[in-house]
């Protein structure tokens, strides 16, 4: 299911850092610290590797979305 940004401003940091996927790779990394961090989990040659964007709300949504779709658009 895509995040949408209330849903993202509405979350709460855990005793254990968890994973929130958007799509096509896209995730958001939220710490015990309260810190949110945007990654891309991506695969070269099997080898599963991910791409950080920077933390939320620096880097919005819309933002890591279009980072995303530029990466891959750049690994085809």
């Amino acid at each position: 299911m895509a995040l949408t940004d209330t849903a993202i401003r509405k979350l709460r940091p855990t005793d254990n850092p968890f994973k929130l996927g958007d799509s096509a790779g896209l995730y958001l990394l939220i710490k015990p610290n309260g810190s949110k961090l945007w990654y891309m989990k991506y695969r070269i040659d099997g080898k599963e590797k991910k791409l950080a964007f920077g933390p939320y709300p620096d880097v919005s949504l819309l933002t890591a979305r279009q980072f995303r779709n530029a990466a891959r658009s750049k690994m085809r």
